[in-house]
């Protein structure tokens, strides 16, 4: 206990140190989760066939079916989450997913789809406890960015890392879920002790940011009631790009290899730059100190993000980038407009309108939408479009996300420009 007071006390006199505490805390505790979670579709589970489908997209299925029910049950729970209930609470969320991991490796084939799906379903609340600790402070944006990377280059790094196991160490695919996860497990209970000694947010962060707080019904029902078609519009934007990320991610093995690439190191390769290029944005905005001007930067870099997205499809299309570039500048795209609803946009949100509540509330209702889309998406090409390849099936979505998504943020600048900045009593 005294050295755990020690620590809350350099933190809370060294700025720096906190910065630095809470970006190796947040990066390393989600890095870490994505080690339960996504090792499983670096497999190929090639001519295995289970109720006349492609074994790995019912993993797939399964595991988003979980983690979609997770987000619907995180609206919820993480948004009347209290401080604390927050390292049990993630403590038990770990010990599911590790458990079905295990399942996962020694159940016969036709079980294996159950095991996933309780592996997802408790680690959809994991990035609402994390960024719990994280929001309703002046420099949320900065202390972020450790999130936003891990986010954005974890699935990379890890599906080199599972390749590797499978090609090189002759791991079987259905155990190498389970080992990868072993790997990391000390390290997640080591990174959610730093987040749980992160002293709370300062009365001048309660004043600038406005003070987070466990949301009621009540709490709920006015911030839809008030700001319902706004909200609305950024949940399509966000479901589009839901839909993206996660198709490029959990086909990626298939993805590069139509394309040709062969390399394991790949799938890290094409991630680094992106995350590299959204630690700049995160660390810009943080000097916007006006939080609604903030609130609308938030939006422009959504619009950026949909339209080098689509622009880049178009230019591969026509072949005038090569397909390692265009995998690189839509990952960028994507990520441009992605990461600012996971770190940004509804932390401002609150910080503008004065609203009681929290960022997971209104990132959880987003979440459950868009992994409901989806698992849409992935059902909609085994069933309807099973001989489009891969690639293909990519640049429709990424054409539709496009235009759908450009519109309805533009809609939402015109909505959220036009609505008063209140305080609700």
């Amino acid at each position: 206990m005294k050295l755990i007071h020690t620590i809350q006390k350099k933190l809370n006199t060294s700025p720096l140190l906190f910065a630095v505490w809470c970006i190796i805390a947040s990066f390393g505790a989600y890095f870490s989760m994505y080690a339960f979670r996504k090792p499983f579709n670096a497999g190929v589970y090639e001519s295995i066939l289970l109720w006349g489908m492609g074994i790995k997209s019912i993993f797939i299925i399964s595991q988003v079916i979980g983690y979609m029910l997770s987000k619907f049950i995180g609206i919820k729970i993480i948004s009347e989450l209290k401080q604390h209930q927050r390292v049990v609470t993630i403590a038990v969320i770990i010990s599911v997913a590790y458990l079905a991991l295990l399942l996962f490796a020694i159940v016969p084939i036709p079980l294996k789809p159950y095991c996933l799906f309780l592996n997802g379903l408790p680690l959809g609340m994991v990035w609402g406890i994390v960024f719990s600790f994280l929001e309703g402070r002046r420099v949320t944006e900065l202390i972020a960015t450790g999130l936003a990377i891990s986010i954005i280059i974890s699935s990379g790094f890890l599906k080199t890392i599972s390749r590797y196991l499978i090609e090189a160490q002759g791991l079987p695919e259905f155990w190498m879920p389970f080992v990868v996860a072993t790997m990391f497990l000390p390290l997640f209970f080591v990174f959610v002790f730093m987040l749980s000694i992160i002293p709370a947010p300062t009365l001048e962060d309660n004043v600038l940011r406005n003070k987070r707080e466990p949301m009621t019904n009540q709490d709920k029902i006015y911030i839809l009631k008030n700001y319902g078609f706004g909200i609305v519009l950024l949940v399509v934007t966000y479901m589009m790009l839901v839909i993206c990320r996660d198709f490029r991610d959990n086909f990626a093995v298939e993805i590069w290899k139509q394309l040709g690439a062969t390399d394991t190191a790949i799938y890290t390769q094409s991630e680094v730059p992106v995350g590299l290029a959204i630690i700049l944005l995160l660390t810009f905005l943080i000097k916007v100190k006006d939080n609604l001007q903030a609130l609308f930067i938030t939006h422009y870099c959504i619009l950026a993000g949909l339209l080098v997205l689509g622009s880049s499809t178009v230019l591969y299309n026509l072949r005038l980038i090569d397909p390692t570039t265009w995998m690189l500048t839509l990952g960028l795209g994507m990520y441009l407009a992605y990461m600012p609803f996971q770190c940004v946009m509804f932390e401002r949100f609150f910080a503008t309108f004065k609203v009681k509540g929290n960022a997971g509330f209104l990132m959880y209702l987003c979440d459950s939408l868009g992994y409901m889309g989806s698992v849409s998406i992935i059902i909609i090409k085994e069933f309807s479009f099973k001989a489009i390849s891969w690639v293909y099936f990519l640049q429709t979505i990424s054409f539709c996300i496009c235009a759908i998504g450009s519109v309805a943020i533009v809609i939402s600048i015109i909505y959220f420009k036009n609505k008063k900045v209140i305080t609700h009593g």
